[in-house]
């Protein structure tokens, strides 16, 4: 009795010093994962990059901690525009389905909304842009105009960004404001602080600040915004994609 006492006991300790080194071994691995990171920043002479670079990292990282699940509303879809039945994608469909008209729907630009709304606090999503030459993204608040041909302007209730052929990145801030970026952005990310009136977007792999509209003053829902632009024959096929948030 007493000896299988022993050893039961020998078995537990056996099996907690197992767990508490898995434990260590994954923190290692994460401070190792993390000095690495440190030691390449520090490689760089410019000191200044170092430094952006942690901050854009963080910002970027605090921001995603708002993510929201975000799915496309049919009801709001151009009828050139086809989506995926998990309302994650969109792109645009040369041919036009005849769809019933609704006061939600945009009847003639390629424009989609989310389904989901929102009217206070913190949001944050990601959209995959990979492949594509032209797109539209942002927010819109509830009582923009959907028909007939719009103009995108924070005065009509439009906070976007678009691309435009293909290397051409604009924040549509009412004038224009051309966007100098270091890198093609494959993933953008969205982020919106209602109270605070801001509406910021990332360049997800680059972890880096596109641009931000600030001082905004919101008083309705706000709705996220999508247009995958005209197919022009296939040069611009692919589809946005609302994708899930990597966390590391």
């Amino acid at each position: 009795m007493i000896q299988k006492r022993r050893l039961k006991i020998q078995e537990i300790k056996h099996s907690v010093e197992l767990s508490f080194i898995t434990e260590l071994e994954q923190e290692i691995s994460e401070l190792q994962k993390r000095s690495t990171e440190v030691e390449q920043l520090l490689q760089s002479e410019d000191h200044l990059h170092l430094l952006q670079s942690f901050t854009s990292l963080n910002t970027l990282k605090r921001v995603q901690q708002y993510e929201v699940d975000v799915t496309l509303d049919p009801d709001t879809a151009n009828p050139k525009l086809i989506l995926s039945d998990d309302g994650k994608e969109v792109k645009h469909g040369d041919v036009r389905k005849n769809l019933p008209d609704n006061p939600k729907r945009f009847d003639t630009c390629v424009n989609v909304l989310a389904k989901q709304s929102f009217s206070s606090g913190r949001f944050y999503y990601e959209v995959q842009v990979k492949g594509k030459t032209e797109w539209d993204l942002g927010v819109v608040r509830e009582s923009i105009n959907r028909k007939g041909q719009i103009t995108l302007r924070p005065q009509k209730g439009f906070w976007t960004i678009v691309l435009r052929n293909d290397n051409e990145y604009k924040a549509l801030a009412g004038p224009d404001v051309l966007l100098s970026l270091k890198s093609r952005p494959q993933k953008v990310g969205v982020f919106v602080d209602y109270e605070e009136g801001r509406v910021s977007f990332y360049d997800v792999d680059a972890a880096a600040l596109i641009y931000s509209f600030t001082g905004c003053s919101f008083t309705e829902k706000l709705y996220p915004y999508f247009c995958p632009c005209n197919n022009y024959g296939g040069k611009n096929s692919a589809p946005l994609i609302i994708s899930p948030v990597e966390h590391p």
